[in-house]
């Protein structure tokens, strides 16, 4: 398998691992999709629903794939998308924290682009 199609499948595993831990312990009225676009390499963990009157749609994790590297576009999770990655064997030089303006990126351990 080529580096970018295990990217592919490491990605869809992880998102697949958070959005089924929803499922199992449901907000009243809110649904939870793992939404992946092989063709494009884009994958996103959302949050769709109602909360009393107010429509909620949320995206915890954003993530494309992109130069043959992952950019995490949005992560709103605990610990960071990018510890899941590196457990499962990415190297940082191929992880991209793009919610960081580009200029601060190389304060970071991670690729910069």
């Amino acid at each position: 398998m080529d580096k970018l199609s295990e990217y592919k499948e490491t990605v869809k595993n992880i998102l697949n691992y958070y959005v089924e831990l929803d499922r199992k312990t449901p907000e009243p009225n809110m649904e939870y999709f793992l939404i992946a676009d092989d063709e494009n390499g884009q994958y996103l963990w959302k949050t769709i629903g109602w909360e009393k009157d107010k429509h909620v749609d949320l995206t915890t994790v954003y993530i494309r794939l992109k130069n043959d590297k992952i950019y995490i576009e949005e992560d709103w999770t605990e610990e960071g998308i990018a510890t899941d990655l590196l457990r499962a064997g990415i190297p940082k030089k191929d992880i991209v924290l793009a919610f960081h303006e580009p200029s601060l990126r190389k304060y970071t351990e991670f690729a910069v682009a």
